[in-house]
């Protein structure tokens, strides 16, 4: 059984003391994510105080759990130092999406970590929800966007005549506020919006002695003339070989962002991570399959998507032939620009899924909550996971936990990301064997994987 600190990923850390004692200090050093610590004898609950003023985190200890801190060391890595920090106690760690990041403190089990560190004020930047000074809108056909953007003092700065969505930057924050109250109100506009952040998703954790080997699938020959097997759109970052067995299901990668920066040869991208998620519950109906991947980059080589991308993602991947759609990523604001791409895909038959969000709260990230798209939750065991969103809406529940390789190393990411891709890994699946409507599929779906009660 994997312990839980085996299933964290580790914020980056301000380089800073968090204890107020000369002799209890520690400190981390995010450049290298590696730290020191001199901790004398520091109770749990002022030390986790202190943690929580200068992160910002959440963080949440089971009631009647204590122990002292009494340790000295140096250039540990964050795991192995909260290893030392928290001695036999369990603890994981929960990034969120336009959320403060949670930590989890427990003796027992994570869903017993209930009684909230309370601290004033914190020392972590907040988080920007949309890209400064910028609109995305939808116009309707016949409209002049240069003469509109010209009148409103913008630069159009993205543009997709076709769908007649566009992207426009402006001088301020004055600017661009008095602009979208005036688009809201124009007869030309169908739709407009800020330009919303997606934060990245959490990259997986390596992990040794894995339990499962990489996914073994082989392509089905005869899958380019049989219509029955779809192709995954994964709108999600940029993605590395899967190797040579799992590279043919890979189709030719689109990358709307532009960005061409080489991916990280040593840890696998969130998009490697999905799609070797989708593959090994393919793999699970059967050896072989003629599901394909179609990896649509929305991220570049930012930490973060926006609106705006997503959307030339989601109608990339339909024009590339995507039955499909995996959108592992999400955020708390609707954008109706990006609503009526996707509903134009559903429109043309595409099925969504899109994953809840990890903020453990009764309520769907977005695009999850938007009519159609099915909101995928995480389980844990046979509950739902402590760190998953399950509001109205969530129409299914899948592991929260996946393991995946690149080269030779184990990795592990969980989340409703992962939970989403086994749904679509699930559904493509069985679509390809038994070749039902998506209605037939989700229905099936739904009894086999129902939400659990919180």
């Amino acid at each position: 059984m994997l312990r839980a600190s085996n299933l964290i990923l580790l914020a980056v850390l301000l380089l800073s003391p968090l204890c107020s004692r000369a002799n209890n200090a520690i400190m981390w050093d995010a450049k290298t994510d590696t730290v020191s610590a001199d901790v004398r004898g520091a109770p749990l609950w002022p030390l986790l105080e202190n943690i929580a003023h200068q992160t910002g985190w959440h963080i949440f200890v089971e009631p009647g759990i204590d122990r002292k801190a009494d340790v000295k060391f140096s250039g540990l890595t964050s795991g192995d130092a909260l290893k030392k920090l928290l001695g036999d106690l369990n603890y994981a760690y929960v990034p969120q999406t336009n959320e403060a990041d949670q930590l989890y403190v427990f003796a027992t089990t994570m869903r017993a970590a209930t009684q909230r560190v309370n601290v004033a004020t914190t020392n972590k930047p907040a988080i920007a929800k949309h890209v400064p000074n910028e609109l995305i809108l939808k116009v309707k056909p016949g409209t002049d966007i240069d003469a509109l953007a010209k009148a409103l003092g913008a630069k159009v700065i993205g543009r997709d005549d076709k769908l007649g969505i566009y992207q426009l930057q402006f001088p301020d924050a004055a600017a661009t506020d008095a602009a979208l109250g005036s688009l809201q109100s124009n007869p030309e506009v169908a739709a407009v919006d800020y330009n919303y952040i997606y934060d990245t998703p959490p990259a997986p954790q390596a992990i040794a002695n894995a339990p499962v080997g990489p996914v073994s699938l082989t392509l089905d020959p005869n899958a380019a003339s049989d219509p029955c097997h779809p192709i995954v759109g994964l709108i999600d970052t940029g993605m590395q070989s899967l190797g040579s067995q799992l590279d043919p299901f890979v189709m030719k990668p689109i990358n709307v962002t532009g960005d061409t920066t080489p991916l990280s040869t040593t840890m696998p991208t969130h998009a490697t991570a999905m799609a070797q998620t989708i593959l090994r519950a393919v793999s699970q109906q059967g050896s072989t399959s003629g599901v394909k991947i179609l990896p649509v980059n929305v991220y570049g080589a930012s930490e973060t998507a926006t609106t705006w991308n997503v959307a030339l993602g989601v109608q990339a991947a339909v024009n590339g032939g995507a039955t499909v759609l995996n959108m592992s990523l999400g955020g708390t604001s609707d954008s109706t620009v990006l609503d009526s791409i996707i509903q134009q895909a559903q429109a043309q038959g595409v099925v969504v899924f899109a994953a809840t969000g990890n903020n453990g709260a009764n309520t769907v990230n977005f695009p999850a909550a938007d009519p159609g798209v099915i909101a995928v939750a995480a389980t844990s065991g046979s509950q739902l996971a402590s760190y998953s969103n399950y509001g109205a809406g969530t129409a299914i529940a899948l592991p929260g936990s996946s393991l995946v390789y690149l080269g030779n190393s184990a990795w592990v990411v969980q989340g409703t990301s992962p939970a989403t891709a086994y749904a679509s890994g699930v559904a493509a699946g069985y679509k390809g064997i038994n070749c039902d409507t998506w209605s037939q599929i989700q229905a099936m779906m739904q009894q086999k994987f129902p939400v659990p009660a919180k």
